[in-house]
């Protein structure tokens, strides 16, 4: 499917290889809760010092606001050296003469992690003079930071302009199946959307509209769509600007466009509220949807049921509290049994799968949510185009 140069179409021996990786990873007080994007990374780190190639490694953490000690990398650093079983050099910097020194001083199968891109504001802005002094570090560029590639940054986009730039073994993994889903699905194909906020998805909606068999809609971005269909909502969440858009895409969707029948409403937004069951034309005043029904579940599985490409992004419900998770691991669990190819769109959805249990069953994971909905939408991730093609 990709037509994307990778690190398996170049020389990198003895080569000063300037790899842009996704570790932005949630740290709880300096030490990393989640090293998921870490790992994904290694399949390229490894491959690359394999091949001896000096490996100069960079990424963003967080959002800081200029230097930001509580946001350096050497916790990546220290869990990146344990996985991979050597010792990664961290930067004190990410540009500079002390950088420049460090990374020329690297011997064939040497590995130095940069420092957080994000110190820089130039990063953000795609600054030129910026993007080419980190490109001075490299004589080759790889793209494995699948998770960053709809930003047109100077490590994602601007680098890649000045160097040979090919992908990384996650990037072609991420651009496979997330492109033979939008492009040349196994049928039937189903999307599942889920999340707050319609307005997040509309382009989704209707890209996976032409696209899918069916696009089945949860999560607090469905309150929008039963509004739309005449209903009262109580209390819900729901985009009273974004009414009349959800009403013609039901118009446009007809059947394909699968909504709620039922919920699970709430007293309040709260771990320990009163629940209830309720038809979707019954919540009364005061009360909030925060889950799909048992019905909407069967529903759910009906449509499911035989397909063989299956794309998920957004939870069903507010699913961090165990009385309203139900909905959401009821659909992981029926991913997990399906038989289909089932591919995760990053973010709480793989947290969701995680905590159904039933991550191992899942084809294909994304680490990237924003950059895998754009790439859901039909967009051109900067990041991606900028690569050399085949």
């Amino acid at each position: 499917m990709i037509n994307k140069q990778t690190v398996r179409d170049i020389d990198v021996k003895q080569k000063r290889v300037l790899v842009r990786v996704d570790f932005n990873v949630p740290l709880d007080g300096g030490v990393i809760s989640d090293d998921t994007r870490i790992r994904a990374a290694i399949p390229t780190i490894r491959y690359l010092v394999d091949a001896g190639a000096r490996v100069v490694l960079m990424s963003h953490l967080g959002r800081p606001k200029g230097v930001d000690d509580t946001l350096r990398l050497a916790p990546c650093a220290a869990r990146l050296a344990e996985l991979l079983g050597r010792t990664v050099q961290t930067a004190s910097d990410c540009v500079g003469d002390d950088v420049t020194v460090a990374v020329l001083a690297l011997k064939s199968g040497d590995i130095i992690l940069l420092e957080n891109l994000r110190f820089h504001k130039e990063e953000e802005k795609n600054d030129p003079a910026f993007a080419r002094q980190l490109a001075a570090l490299g004589e080759v560029y790889v793209n494995d930071a699948f998770g960053t590639a709809h930003r047109a940054h100077a490590s994602t986009e601007g680098v890649a302009h000045r160097l040979p730039a090919v992908a990384g073994f996650l990037m072609e993994k991420e651009l496979n199946f997330l492109g033979k889903a939008v492009t040349a699905p196994e049928r039937p194909f189903i999307a599942i959307l889920g999340g707050a906020k319609v307005s997040d998805k509309i382009a989704v909606i209707e890209n996976l509209m032409q696209k899918a068999d069916y696009v089945l809609i949860g999560g607090g971005m469905a309150n929008t769509f039963i509004r739309a269909q005449g209903h009262e909502t109580g209390d819900s969440l729901v985009e009273a600007d974004k009414v009349e858009t959800a009403r013609a895409l039901m118009a446009a969707g007809g059947a394909k466009l699968v909504l709620p029948v039922d919920a699970i409403i709430a007293d309040k937004f709260d771990k320990d509220a009163t629940a209830q069951i309720v038809d979707i034309d019954k919540v009364p005043s005061g009360w909030r949807i925060l889950d799909v029904g048992p019905r909407t579940i069967a529903l759910f599985r009906e449509r499911l049921a035989g397909a063989r490409t299956i794309v998920w992004n957004g939870p069903l419900g507010v699913f961090e509290f165990p009385k309203f998770a139900r909905g959401t691991v009821a659909i992981a669990q029926a991913l997990a049994a399906s038989g289909a190819t089932t591919i995760i769109g990053g973010g709480e959805s793989v947290a969701a799968v995680e905590q159904a249990g039933v991550a191992d069953r899942i084809t294909h994971m994304s680490t990237g949510g924003g950059a895998s909905l754009e790439f859901l939408e039909g967009k051109t991730l900067p990041g991606v185009a900028a690569l050399l093609d085949k």
